[in-house]
């Protein structure tokens, strides 16, 4: 059963494959568009492609699960990846994670309930110097503290309750309502 407004993204997969070889050679570009569509790729997507390229589901899924590129699980709009290199992890990376893991209410791997904030570890982002760093989508933030990362995520909650998408956080819920209480 499709989920709300997912028949516009399959028929938009369902466009894009057409315009492909009906080959596994075109495996990896759909699955790409696949992961870039839905955020994941979803059982329903991967049977979908299974069909339309003759393959067996499970050679998709071999694909799907043998590159770290894609994922079986809804990834947030906001995908935060914490340095733990050696430079990092030095500097504070571990208080990072858990500013953050107590921030969103989610573990390292997890995405929040509003699939707003996705959390992963990562090994090096390749900014050593600028250590601890903390990657957001594609912005990287060097030399951030626990109360930095803390006001990126609340701001970046903050504009998507702006746009209607999420709702304010329960921590500042609570501290609005007890701040207007005094």
């Amino acid at each position: 059963m499709l989920k709300h407004g997912e028949f516009a993204l399959y028929q938009e997969l369902r466009d894009f494959i057409k315009g492909k070889p009906k080959n596994e050679s075109s495996l990896i570009s759909i699955l790409h568009k696949t992961q870039n569509l839905f955020g994941y790729c979803p059982q329903e997507a991967q049977e979908l492609i299974a069909k339309e390229l003759a393959l067996p589901v499970s050679r998709v899924f071999g694909v799907v699960t043998f590159y770290s590129y894609f994922t079986l699980k809804p990834r947030g709009k906001y995908n935060i990846s914490i340095c733990l290199g050696t430079a990092c992890y030095v500097k504070g990376a571990q208080q990072l994670v858990a500013a953050c893991s107590k921030e969103l209410g989610i573990e390292n791997g997890e995405t929040t309930k509003d699939l707003l904030f996705s959390m992963a570890p990562t090994r090096c982002l390749g900014d050593c110097s600028k250590a601890p760093v903390v990657m957001i989508n594609d912005q990287l933030h060097g030399e951030v503290t626990e109360k930095e990362l803390v006001r990126i995520l609340q701001d970046l909650r903050k504009k998507e309750a702006a746009q209607g998408q999420a709702e304010v956080a329960p921590q500042e819920e609570a501290a609005r309502t007890k701040e207007g209480k005094q």
